[in-house]
């Protein structure tokens, strides 16, 4: 191809993904989202750093320790005079119980029941683990909606999707956005009441967070269902 040829269809010509796009090439995105995108205008194209933002993850893990640290208190309190050579006395069904070491069949229930409690703050430890550690994925903004890429998943959210309250977060050269959306998930608040919270899609690490901010904020705007007329 002759040198000027390349360059007007690659630098002049506005229209073509590679140039529009500003943050990555377009032939480096994987081709299940060129493919989705096909010939689609794009606002920008970015790679994110993290799945998860990083005060989701250290929340996750924090709550696991303080569960397992209480859950621990029991254990101790409970099992402890065993490792003594004592033996253990409880109730069951209102009836006194003695347990152990040579005598151990009726601690099976209550050690199951610690042990259940004790899984569940592994569970949420190894799932705050994760969310520190996954990586992100791709998403590619249009005039028209938000597309997220990330390990051969697709989502597709609408501009119209959005309520258009957004959170921005920059460190150095990076940062996240939170974009918040119109659905959500009834949950309960103080004295039994029940409130919508937010379902969010973070867009955490990425670089130009500025100017992708900018440019979701208007794709909202400009698909906002219901409008703000001046008075």
């Amino acid at each position: 191809m002759p040198l000027f040829l390349f360059i007007h269809r690659n630098i002049f010509n506005l229209n073509q993904p590679c140039f529009n796009l500003g943050y990555m090439r377009f032939n480096t995105v994987p081709a299940q989202l060129r493919t989705l995108i096909d010939g689609e205008e794009t606002d920008f194209i970015a790679k994110s750093k993290r799945n998860h933002p990083k005060k989701q993850a250290w929340s996750t893990i924090g709550f696991s320790i303080f569960w397992n640290a209480f859950v621990s208190i029991f254990i101790v309190a409970f099992f402890g005079p065993l490792f003594t050579g004592k033996d253990v006395h409880f109730s069951v069904s209102g009836k006194p119980t003695t347990a152990s070491l040579d005598n151990m069949d009726e601690l099976l229930f209550p050690g199951v029941f610690i042990g259940v409690f004790l899984l569940v703050g592994i569970t949420v430890f190894i799932s705050g683990i994760l969310q520190l550690t996954q990586k992100g994925g791709y998403f590619v903004g249009t005039p028209t909606r938000l597309i997220k890429y990330r390990k051969g998943k697709l989502t597709v959210k609408d501009w119209e999707q959005f309520s258009g309250n957004i959170t921005l977060k920059t460190k150095g050269h990076y940062g996240d956005l939170e974009l918040e959306l119109r659905t959500g998930k009834m949950r309960k608040k103080n004295k039994g009441a029940r409130k919508l919270g937010q379902d969010t899609i973070y867009i955490s690490g990425i670089s130009n967070v500025f100017d992708i901010e900018k440019k979701c904020r208007i794709r909202i705007k400009e698909h906002d269902p219901n409008p703000k007329t001046a008075t």
